[in-house]
């Protein structure tokens, strides 16, 4: 069966069950809702999981550790009316099943009313697949794996001589395929891979230590950065860190490194999802139509990217995704809603269930260099510590490394200083985004530049 392919009755679609292990999972997924059905359930819905893969780990050039995964779930949710019950197991005998089933209906009938409980609508389900090219198996054996793994970290490892430890390259490998159905009879296959490798080093220097990371992550391996790459890169950024020191608290401009500024759009997901929003529990309640950006700031989801990470078709609930704006010329556009939180609200779900696909933030002209030479005088982060965020109130704290830049330039590694402020001021204060998108990831961004937050160091 090909990556994204969709085999359903519903809205007069009818496809075939392509023959081998995904037909047997679509099969597994019929029984489960058919055994719901005669159990007494009104509807229900159910996610099959099966991936495998394995990594490899070389450390100071001597194999670490060889891991294969083979793993399988299978998740069933059952409705007795507006009375919900769920239950799962990796085990997929007929036994198994049937006790898994019948625990979620047990459940059910014991669980309170809910008037917001329920399938998604029929309507809202996906009816249209694209192929989205996803999935890329990479036939290679462990042995030529741990020779990749070799190749990265003797790269980093001999790339300068303060580079006096490791610890370790990696090379992974994994293929997945998700079954959902629901039983208004949606059936949605999809398989897809993830492959990487990474390394990780350390540097001394006057007695002091650094270390960091860089990493290739993608889902054809094809497109995967050469191994040596990979670990010069590392080395090299475990180097520049050489000679840290803190600043003294001020008040400046920051710009964000594009791997960790996707962690400010992240910030902003999560006060925008639909359970923060109906327990108000979120800084950014009530603020549709609002502004919450500067006017060049537009925010969107993209869920249709080829090969990209977060690619999709439908949602966790089989709702058909679109590319929609979130954020445009500033303003709050949309919320992220599943349809549990959409009827909370009484609104309509944004084919959000499992998170937002492929969120990217629109870039601009200019690269990091450029936007280094922009900033003048501030401080580059490129490394974030902790978790000091409050979604109730916008409050932000979190440890922060990076270099002090003056005139345009960097001039020193910074560590232990703090980056601090209120989310929402945050966000009016991104006053550009890079071209250096990073592509890794689910949130899609290029580095990010404040006007102005508070940096705590001496």
């Amino acid at each position: 069966m090909s990556n994204g392919e969709l085999i359903s009755k519903h809205a007069g679609v009818s496809e075939s069950i392509a023959d081998g292990d995904d037909g047997e999972l679509t099969e597994l997924a019929d029984r489960v809702l058919t055994t719901a059905r005669r159990l007494g359930a009104d509807s229900g819905e159910t996610a099959i999981n099966r991936s495998q893969g394995f990594s490899v780990n070389v450390r100071m050039g001597e194999v670490e550790t060889i891991e294969h995964n083979r793993d399988k779930s299978l998740v069933v949710t059952v409705y007795f009316g507006h009375k919900t019950g769920s239950a799962s197991t990796s085990d997929f005998g007929a036994a198994a099943v049937e006790d898994t089933v019948r625990a979620a209906c047990t459940i059910a009938r014991y669980t309170a009313s809910d008037d917001c409980a329920g399938l998604a609508d029929a309507e809202d389900l996906a009816t249209e697949i694209r192929e989205l090219d996803l999935d890329h198996p990479w036939d290679i054996t462990v042995e030529q794996a741990i020779d990749l793994a070799g190749e990265c970290e003797g790269s980093a490892r001999g790339f300068d001589a303060r580079i006096t430890n490791s610890e370790g390259a990696a090379v992974s490998t994994h293929r997945g395929t998700e079954i959902y159905a629901n039983t208004h009879g949606f059936v949605g296959c999809s398989s897809g891979t993830r492959h990487s490798i990474s390394c990780a080093v350390v540097g001394g220097q006057d007695n002091t230590m650094q270390r960091d990371y860089w990493y290739s992550s993608v889902r054809d391996f094809k497109e995967l950065e050469p191994a040596g790459s990979v670990g010069e890169m590392a080395a090299r950024r475990t180097i520049r860190r050489l000679g840290a020191h803190k600043i003294k608290s001020t008040q400046c401009p920051v710009l964000y490194e594009a791997p960790v500024a996707a962690s400010l759009l992240a910030h902003f997901i999560s006060a925008i999802r639909g359970s923060a929003l109906y327990r108000k529990a979120t800084f950014l309640l009530d603020q549709l139509g609002k502004p919450l950006f500067a006017e060049d700031i537009s925010i969107g989801e993209y869920p249709h990217l080829p090969k990209a990470i977060g690619s999709s078709n439908y949602d966790g609930e089989g709702v058909a995704t679109r590319t929609r704006n979130i954020v445009q010329a500033g303003i709050l556009d949309s919320y992220v809603l599943d349809s549990y939180s959409a009827r909370k609200l009484g609104m309509k779900t944004t084919g959000d269930a499992g998170g937002v696909r492929n969120l990217c933030i629109q870039s601009g002209n200019n690269d990091l260099s450029a936007m280094i030479r922009d900033m003048d005088t501030g401080l580059l982060v490129t490394e974030l510590i902790g978790s000091g965020v409050n979604n109730v109130t916008g409050d932000y704290s979190r440890g922060a490394v990076g270099f002090w830049v003056q005139n345009g330039e960097i001039q020193h590694s910074v560590e232990e200083v703090t980056v601090a402020g209120n989310l929402k001021d945050m966000f009016r204060q991104i006053v550009a985004v890079g071209s250096d998108v990073d592509t890794r990831g689910n949130i899609r961004s290029g580095s990010i530049l404040l006007e102005q937050i508070t940096v705590a160091g001496d």
